[in-house]
């Protein structure tokens, strides 16, 4: 199952007839076992998942998609909203794979984040997310105020409380999804400015979204409540949990590097064991897992030599763990919703993609960006995925007279994102002349970290 094999049309003639069987045993077992919701169920979906988001991936690679693509596809069509195949009970219960891919995925990220790299592409960055931060928020949330007679859920509001809602919906509008940025990158073994831009801005950029939400929040209160008055309190819990997690992360990272040197073995299960119980951990203690898992990683790389064995343990234990992850949020994606909410959802996608890619291209003329960020820094931007869908909760759980209705919107808007940003980042990755091929499958991919960091140093072009 290696990627040239793949390339020969023999190979993917096998592997379209091996998505056919691998469809048509669990159609059978659907409709010959119907009601299975027990570990069985559970199995057979982690197996199918599998298999049939990594035979799929080998054959949008036809067309030019990246893996992740036809990872989310499998899950599309399999899930509990067209084929029918997975149940939502099934879905549900795959909740802790995405756990343990989250933590993978902050953990190699920040151990792709150099210091050196970082003071080198610092004006880049800053200007990057001042521009884009700002933009977004102000001209999609100004998008929303326009639309919002359109909109069920705010049609009945005041003036206030429909400019609080529009600046909610700004806040989630720049949230970005860093597993499917990097996911792209380890697929297609991009090295280069675009690529290594990409991973520090992905990665930093969700500190910045919590600390706005907190804000986005706290205005927002008495515009939508006005007996309510302007608190400050949610930055101080801002304060302590940001300061918590990078205080557990750094020690996290002293001790994964330390485990490193010294052991070293049974890397793998310290990984897992990791992401299930350090996630339960840092939820009850009311710390973002995302940030805690991005330090360690980032200590490990920039206070030890350990950061490519790091890498390397996470790529092993993530081969698997990304196909089920990616496939599964596949079918979590609320078609029906979609169809139903789509000509609004269509609007809002788009205009943020539009403010995306001006604000792209403003804050790299600011930056003085060589040409080739100037062009394609907009695109890995694009992806949307859980930790947007997870911002849309904590508004709809702060906001209930309106919850509901902005988190279906959000799941629809997201669900958009969610399939057009890795297409989008992967032809920019291929028009910058990034990519590496043949590009393998994510099972049998190099190093993330040699994707990343291996390329020689480019300069700047006037």
């Amino acid at each position: 199952m290696t990627g040239s094999q793949r390339k020969t049309p023999f190979g993917r003639a096998l592997d379209a007839l091996g998505l056919f069987v691998v469809f048509a045993l669990l159609w059978l077992a659907a409709h010959f076992a119907p009601g299975q919701t027990g570990d069985a169920a559970l199995v057979a979906a982690l197996g199918f998942l599998l298999l049939a988001g990594t035979l799929l991936s080998e054959l949008v690679e036809i067309v030019g998609l990246p893996h992740l693509t036809g990872y989310l596809l499998a899950g599309i069509v399999a899930g509990p909203h067209v084929l029918h195949l997975i149940d939502h009970t099934t879905v549900e219960r795959l909740k802790p794979v995405n756990t343990l891919a989250l933590s993978l995925i902050a953990l190699a990220g920040g151990a792709e984040l150099e210091v050196d790299a970082l003071e080198r592409g610092v004006k880049t960055l800053v200007s990057a997310t001042l521009v884009q931060s700002v933009l977004g928020v102000l001209l999609v949330g100004t998008v929303f105020y326009a639309v919002h007679p359109f909109i069920g859920f705010t049609r009945e509001l005041q003036t206030g409380a429909v400019i609080g809602v529009s600046l909610l919906w700004g806040v989630l509008a720049i949230a970005r999804s860093p597993s499917a940025a990097l996911g792209v990158i380890s697929q297609t073994r991009a090295s280069g400015p675009l690529a290594r831009y990409t991973v520090a801005f992905v990665m930093t950029s969700d500190v910045v979204v919590v600390v706005l939400l907190a804000a986005g929040i706290t205005i927002a209160r008495p515009l939508v409540d006005p007996t309510l008055t302007f608190s400050a309190d949610a930055f101080g819990e801002l304060g302590h949990e940001l300061l918590g997690s990078v205080a557990l992360g750094t020690t996290l990272g002293l001790v994964l590097a330390v485990y490193l040197r010294l052991i070293g073995r049974q890397l793998l299960v310290v990984l897992v064991a990791l992401g299930f119980g350090a996630t339960e951990v840092l939820g009850y203690l009311h710390y973002d897992a995302l940030l805690t898992f991005m330090v360690a990683g980032f200590v490990v790389r920039n206070m030890s030599r350990q950061g490519e064995k790091l890498v390397h343990g996470v790529e092993q234990a993530g081969s698997v763990v990304y196909v089920v992850f990616f496939a599964s949020a596949g079918a979590h994606l609320n078609v029906p919703l979609l169809r139903d909410l789509w000509p609004v959802a269509l609007v809002l996608a788009g205009s943020r993609v539009l403010v995306t890619y001006g604000a792209g291209r403003l804050a790299s003329h600011v930056a003085k960006d060589e040409p080739i960020i100037r062009r394609w820094a907009w695109a890995p931007l694009v992806s949307q995925a859980g930790f947007a869908i997870g911002i849309s909760q904590i508004a709809a759980r702060e906001f209930p007279s309106f919850g509901r209705g902005f988190g279906d919107l959000a799941i629809a808007t997201v669900a958009m994102n969610e399939i057009v940003g890795p297409i989008v980042f992967k032809v920019a990755l291929d028009r910058a002349k990034e990519t590496r091929e043949p590009a393998p499958s994510l099972t049998n991919a190099e190093p993330l970290e040699t994707a990343v960091t291996a390329a020689p140093a480019h300069r700047p072009e006037e």
